[in-house]
């Protein structure tokens, strides 16, 4: 029996559309300095990263590490030190950012009426849900939908009654409107089958090509990682280890955090 290819994330080679080139364009996202703090002590401190344009950055780390907390910062939920810095495939400052925020789950009452429809017709327009949806809005909506890989049908189904792999489609397609200078995924796939992970990462990656956005990926499945980040990134406070994806892997800090074995012929 021959062993089916694995996919993998194509390359943004139709980045020269856009005007740049992926490899040498000036950087989407720079974190300098960044620093949090609580009460119980630091939780992120000096943190310095770049993330490129039409780059799939993969967030890696222990439990506890920072990484969550990082992408808070980036949607200015929480106060930081230091600086970040948003800038478009030109080279550009973007001032006000769009950021999309695709979560590991969605807390909600699943015994709720709310339907798919509902939840995206309330981020188009003022008009409350419960007195109906407008045709343009619904319209849109599916449109939404459709960009996120998944069809028109689902907007009559209630949330409460959605599969993982839907409901992350759901939250993605709400994530991409309007389009974002910024694409966040934490743990998007945790409650996924594994039909429906090959499916979402696909999208995200087909998402990265047409549209040259940055995406940071949190995601604690190293095999993930190697299959669909472009680059990855070590978090443990502070930034230990950053670059292409088989350095990082192949890294002492990712082997001594994951505890992972060295190669045949290494000192321990």
């Amino acid at each position: 029996m021959t062993q089916e290819k694995p996919h993998s994330c194509p390359d943004c080679s139709s980045c020269a559309q856009a005007g740049c080139n992926c490899v040498d364009c000036q950087c989407s996202v720079r974190i300098r300095g960044l620093g949090v703090k609580k009460k119980d002590g630091v939780i992120l401190h000096d943190v310095n990263l770049n993330v490129r344009h039409g780059e799939i950055m993969a967030l890696i780390g222990r439990n506890g590490a920072g990484k969550t907390t990082l992408l808070k910062a980036l949607l200015g939920r929480i106060p930081y030190t230091g600086e970040i810095y948003f800038t478009s495939h030109k080279g550009e400052q973007v001032e006000k950012p769009k950021i999309g925020y695709v979560p590991q789950n969605l807390l909600f009452d699943h015994s709720s009426p709310m339907s798919v429809g509902d939840m995206l017709c309330a981020n188009l327009s003022r008009f409350p849900v419960w007195l109906g949806q407008k045709k343009a809005a619904r319209r849109r909506a599916a449109e939404m939908l459709e960009r996120a890989g998944a069809g028109p049908e689902l907007l009559n189904k209630k949330l409460g009654n959605l599969s993982g792999g839907e409901l992350q489609r759901v939250l993605l397609a709400f994530a991409l409107e309007p389009m974002p200078d910024l694409l966040l995924l934490d743990e998007p796939v945790s409650a996924v089958d594994r039909r429906g992970i090959e499916v979402f990462y696909e999208l995200v990656c087909s998402l990265r090509v047409r549209y040259h956005m940055p995406v940071i990926l949190v995601s604690h499945d190293l095999s993930h990682v190697r299959q669909y980040a472009t680059s990855a990134a070590l978090l443990d406070r502070t930034i230990r280890i950053s670059g292409e994806v088989e350095q990082v892997m192949a890294s002492r800090e990712v082997r001594e955090t994951f505890g992972l074995p060295a190669p045949e012929g290494e000192e321990r």
